[in-house]
C-alpha cells in the first residue's frame, strides 16, 4: 500500500512526522538523547548516501554530456547561455533581498537584550566562521582560479568541497574526447555513460529510505533547536521571526514569481507540470539542505518529467549545482543589511551595490553543503565594513531559513536547465516552439 504512494508524499510524511516526533520530545519527558543517538544516525546515513554519489555523478555526468555535445563551438554555445543565465538569476536574486530588508528593516525592530543573548550564545560559533573567513581574505583576488585547478585531481574526487575542481577536470575530459579518434575516444564515453546509469540506479535504491532519512532529519533538528530550553529557543526565534519572514518572502517571490516568468518567456512549459516534476527534488533540498546531495533527484527529474535530454542536463545541472546559488545569494543580501540595521549602521547605495556584486561573486565558491553560505556572507560583511562576528544574530534561524534557500538554489538550477534545452530545441515536441527559440513569446 505504501509502495503506491508517490515519492514526493512520502517525503511530505516523513517531514510531517518528523516535526510531531521532534516537539512530542521536547514537550515530553523522552530523553533528547534518544533522538540523537537513534534517530539521527538514519538521516546521517541518508545524506551520507547521496553525498557518496555526489562527486561520481557530477564526474561521469558532465563528461558524457560534454563529449555527447558533438563539438567544440556546441559547448561553448551551450556553456555561454549557462553561465550567462546563472548570472542573471543570481544578480536578479541578490537586488530583490536587498529591495525587501530596506522595505521592511527588520533589523530596527531587535530588541537590545535579544541581541546581546544572541551575540553571546554564538560568540564560539561565530568565532569559528569568522576564523575561516578570514583565511579567505588573505588569500590573493585570483586564488578562485587558482583552487578551480586541481593539483592531484584524485585527492579533489574524494572532497565534496572540491566539486568545482571535478567540474573542471570533468569538462578538460570532455573537450579532449571530442577532438581524439573516434575510435578512441568511443570506448571511453561508453565507459562513462554506463556509471553514470549504474549511478543513477544507486540514486534509486537511496531513494528508497528517503522518507525515512528526512523524518530522522527533521525530528534531530527540532530536538537540536530546542535543546535543554525549548522555551528559550522559542523566544529566540520569535525575535528573529520578522528577518525571517523576509528571507522567506524572497525566496518564495523567486519560486513563484521569477522562475515561473522566465519559464513563461523562453519555454512553453506549464508553471503547474514544472513545479510538479520537481517536487521530489524541492523536498529533498528541503530536508537535506544541500544542493549537491540533492543533483541526482534533480537531474531524474528534469530529464524523465519535462523531458530535458540527458545531453543537456548532465552539463548544466551539475554545473548549477557547484556556482548558482540563487537562495544563498537572496539570503546574504538579507542578512548583511539585517545585521548592519541591528547594529545601528547606515549603509550607503555604494555598500549595497557591493552587496550584489560580492554576493554573486560569492555564490559562485559557495560549496552546495549545509552551512556553506554562513562562510561566505562573512566575507560579504566584511566588504561593505560591518563587523563579521553580527552573524551570532542570525545563526539561531539559520539551519531552518538553510533549507529554504537549498529549494531555490535547486528550483533555479532546474529552471535555467529547462530554458538551456528549450533554446537548444532539446525539450520534447509540445514544449518548445519550433520557430527562434531564443526570443521570448509574444
Amino acid at each position: 500500500m505504501f509502495k503506491k504512494i508517490p515519492l514526493h508524499t512520502q517525503i511530505i510524511i516523513g517531514l510531517v512526522l518528523g516535526l510531531i516526533f521532534g516537539l512530542v520530545v521536547i514537550k515530553t519527558a523522552i530523553p533528547n538523547s534518544f533522538t540523537l543517538d537513534y534517530i539521527k544516525p538514519i538521516g546521517t546515513i541518508f545524506i551520507n548516501s547521496l553525498k557518496m554519489i555526489a562527486v561520481p555523478l557530477v564526474l561521469a555526468s558532465l563528461i558524457v554530456g560534454v563529449s555527447n555535445l558533438g563539438d567544440v563551438s556546441k559547448l561553448s554555445r551551450i556553456g555561454g547561455k549557462t553561465i550567462f543565465t546563472y548570472l542573471c538569476t543570481t544578480i536578479l536574486a541578490v537586488s530583490i533581498g536587498l529591495i525587501l530588508v530596506n522595505v521592511f528593516k527588520p533589523g530596527t525592530s531587535l530588541p537590545a537584550e535579544t541581541r546581546e543573548n544572541l551575540m553571546s550564545l554564538y560568540e564560539g560559533d561565530a568565532g569559528s566562521r569568522v576564523g575561516q573567513a578570514a583565511e579567505l581574505q588573505k588569500q590573493s583576488p585570483l586564488q578562485p582560479l587558482v583552487d578551480i585547478v586541481p593539483d592531484n585531481v584524485f585527492r579533489a574526487t574524494t572532497e565534496n568541497a572540491a566539486m568545482l575542481q571535478v567540474v573542471f577536470f570533468a569538462i578538460l575530459v570532455g573537450i579532449a574526447l571530442l577532438q581524439v579518434q573516434k575510435s578512441k575516444a568511443d570506448p571511453v564515453i561508453a565507459f562513462f555513460d554506463g556509471m553514470n546509469e549504474v549511478i543513477i540506479q544507486i540514486v534509486n535504491y537511496i531513494m528508497m529510505i528517503a522518507p525515512y532519512g528526512v523524518f530522522a532529519l527533521m525530528a534531530s533538528l527540532i530536538v537540536e533547536i530546542a535543546g535543554e530550553n525549548p522555551d528559550s529557543a522559542v523566544q529566540l526565534l520569535m525575535a528573529l521571526l520578522k528577518y525571517s519572514l523576509v528571507v522567506l518572502g524572497g525566496l518564495f517571490t523567486m519560486i513563484l514569481i521569477v522562475y515561473p516568468a522566465i519559464l513563461m518567456a523562453f519555454t512553453k512549459v506549464k508553471y503547474k507540470d514544472f513545479f510538479k516534476a520537481i517536487r521530489p527534488a524541492q523536498l529533498l533540498a528541503f530536508s537535506t539542505s544541500s544542493s549537491s546531495a540533492t543533483l541526482p533527484v534533480t537531474m531524474k527529474q528534469v530529464e524523465e518529467e519535462l523531458g530535458v535530454s540527458e545531453e543537456i542536463s548532465s552539463f548544466v545541472l551539475p554545473l548549477g549545482a557547484t556556482v548558482n546559488m540563487d537562495g544563498t545569494s537572496l539570503y546574504q543580501g538579507v542578512a548583511a543589511v539585517f545585521i548592519a540595521q541591528a547594529l545601528g549602521m547606515e549603509l550607503s547605495l555604494t555598500q549595497q551595490l557591493m552587496i550584489v556584486l560580492t554576493a554573486t561573486l560569492a555564490s559562485i565558491g559557495s560549496a552546495g553543503v549545509p552551512g556553506a553560505g554562513l562562510i561566505m556572507l562573512i566575507i560579504v560583511l566584511e566588504s561593505i565594513g560591518v563587523p563579521a562576528a553580527g552573524i551570532a544574530l542570525i545563526i539561531a534561524p539559520d539551519r531552518i531559513l538553510d533549507m529554504f534557500r537549498t529549494i531555490v538554489n535547486v528550483t533555479g538550477d532546474a529552471t535555467v536547465c529547462t530554458i538551456v534545452a528549450s533554446t537548444e530545441g532539446e525539450l520534447p515536441d509540445g514544449l518548445i516552439r519550433k520557430s527562434n527559440p531564443l526570443t521570448p513569446n509574444e
